[in-house]
């Protein structure tokens, strides 16, 4: 491996078994030298295993609910005092929709639900951000990253309203960017991946059918978890201290193109 992240300390948030994105972006951290903490819902680390990464990965973890400013601030206060100092990364990967878990169509939505889904997926980046920033817990240069959707700018009819939430997830990255950047040059992007089978992502309806569209149209397929904490580790590294305020695509192509030549072939051949 390259030492890219050698010396630096960070909060990971959202890994839950060996499918999560977060999990991958944990070992590749892990790889490349550096320590950090692993939180997740107390829900959550009932449901996975992340207490074998922590194990794989010599790192502690803390569990937190993400809307909660006071669990937030307690393992912010906790994670400084176990790394030693300050915090150089932290990856937001967190995502809910009720409404998409109990089959309630985009127009006939319990609202209840909505605003539980925006609270977990959008607003939490947002407290995660606020707990950070007022307690002066980033160091310079650090790298703060969410994980997006193409569904927040293209419609997507069975993303439901967790589109909605990437897209309020989106905009906060750029609003809060600006001042973390220039308060102490800490910089805040999201990462918009393909279609990825984590157990989220196959909660999803029409899941297949995304993924196997996405990976038609990309001139390069779609990207892999893996090949997505790559992207991530190279976001939090020292390579990257100029990116803020953006959405980054990490979709194979897919989110410039119009139509590949394999589908138009597919319409073609049904004349």
């Amino acid at each position: 491996m390259y030492n890219l992240l050698k010396g630096k300390k960070g909060i990971i948030f959202g890994a839950l078994d060996s499918n999560s994105i977060a999990w991958k972006v944990a070992e590749r951290a892990h790889e490349e030298g550096a320590q950090f903490v692993l939180s997740n819902a107390p829900i959550a680390m009932r449901m996975g295993t992340i207490n074998e990464l922590a194990a794989k990965t010599g790192s502690q973890v803390i569990a937190a609910d993400a809307t909660s400013v006071e669990d937030l601030q307690n393992l912010v206060d906790k994670s400084m005092e176990i790394l030693g100092g300050k915090i150089d990364f932290v990856l937001h990967s967190i995502g809910m929709s009720m409404n998409v878990r109990k089959g309630n169509h985009y127009t006939s939505q319990n609202y209840d639900f909505t605003h539980k889904g925006w609270d977990v997926s959008a607003v939490s980046f947002h407290k995660v951000m606020s707990v950070l920033y007022n307690s002066n817990a980033m160091n310079e240069w650090g790298s703060i990253v969410a994980l997006s959707y193409m569904a927040a700018q293209r419609v997507f009819p069975d993303y439901n309203d967790m589109a909605d939430n990437k897209a309020y997830l989106e905009s906060i990255a750029r609003s809060f960017g600006y001042f973390f950047g220039k308060q102490s040059k800490v910089r805040v992007n999201t990462i918009s991946q393909s279609p990825t089978p984590t157990t989220a992502g196959n909660g999803v309806k029409g899941f297949d059918g995304f993924i196997n569209y996405a990976e038609e149209m990309s001139p390069l397929g779609n990207a892999t978890a893996l090949e997505c904490a790559d992207y991530t580790i190279t976001m939090f590294s020292d390579l990257t201290k100029k990116v803020t305020l953006q959405n980054l695509f990490h979709d194979g192509g897919f989110s410039n193109m119009g139509i590949s030549q394999n589908i138009m072939q597919g319409f073609m051949d049904k004349k």
